[in-house]
C-alpha cells in the first residue's frame, strides 16, 4: 500500500460517535503522509479509546521508515509480533491512495473509498516509543478490483468485527486478515 490516507472529520466523526458511542476527534488531512499523526481506536480499560499515533516506525536496523506490515507474516516477524499480540489498533479513514504505472514515466493516482460514503477501519499495530505512540498499517493481498491497481491493499475490519479484532487471541485474529469489503470499495482516478 502506498503511503497516503484521506482522513476528514466529517462524516467519520459522526459515524464513529453513533456506531461506537465514542467521542472521537480527528484532525482533517485529505492526504495524510507517513510520519504524520493520525487518530486511532485502541482497546483499554475494557472500552474503545482514542489514541493518537505517528504513522511509521524506524527500528534501529532500518534506514527508512516502515509504514506497513504484511498480514501474512505480522504474527511471526520479530519487529511486529509482540505488537500484533498486545497492541492492535484501527485507523478510521475515508480512503487511501495508490499510484499505478501507466507506461513510460506516467503514473496515475487512484482514490479508494467506501461505496456507501462511510469510513473504513484499517487494521494496524502500534508501538510505545517513550511517551509517543507509533503505528504501522497491515496490508494483505488485494481483492480483484484493488488488484488491478496495486499488488497490496489495507486490511479492512468491518465495524461488526471490532470487538473480535481487539478481543480474540492473535491466532484467531489472523483469520480476519484477508481482503474484504470488496463490493464496498469505490475506485476513482484522480
Amino acid at each position: 500500500m502506498c503511503g497516503r490516507m484521506n482522513i476528514t472529520d466529517d462524516p467519520a466523526v459522526r459515524w464513529l460517535w453513533d456506531y461506537f458511542q465514542l467521542p472521537f476527534q480527528i484532525n482533517s488531512n485529505a492526504e495524510l503522509c507517513p510520519s504524520q499523526e493520525v487518530a486511532t481506536l485502541v482497546w483499554g480499560n475494557d472500552q474503545l479509546q482514542q489514541r493518537n499515533s505517528t504513522w511509521g516506525i524506524q527500528p534501529s536496523w532500518s534506514k527508512k521508515l516502515i509504514i506497513n506490515a504484511q498480514s501474512e507474516t505480522v504474527h511471526s516477524k520479530k519487529t511486529f509480533k509482540a505488537a500484533f499480540v498486545q497492541q492492535r489498533c484501527l485507523i478510521p479513514c475515508n480512503g487511501w491512495y495508490e499510484w499505478r504505472d501507466e507506461g513510460g514515466a506516467r503514473k496515475q493516482k487512484y482514490y479508494f473509498s467506501h461505496a456507501d460514503g462511510l469510513p473504513f477501519l484499517m487494521a494496524g499495530v502500534y508501538f510505545n516509543v517513550g511517551t509517543q505512540s507509533q503505528l504501522v498499517t497491515l496490508t494483505t493481498k488485494p481483492n480483484q478490483a484493488c488488484g488491478e491497481i496495486h499488488k497490496r491493499m489495507p486490511v479492512l475490519i468491518n465495524p461488526e468485527q471490532v470487538k473480535q479484532w481487539f478481543g480474540l487471541n492473535a491466532e484467531d485474529v489472523r483469520k480476519m486478515l484477508l481482503a474484504n469489503a470488496g463490493d464496498k470499495i469505490k475506485i476513482d482516478a484522480c
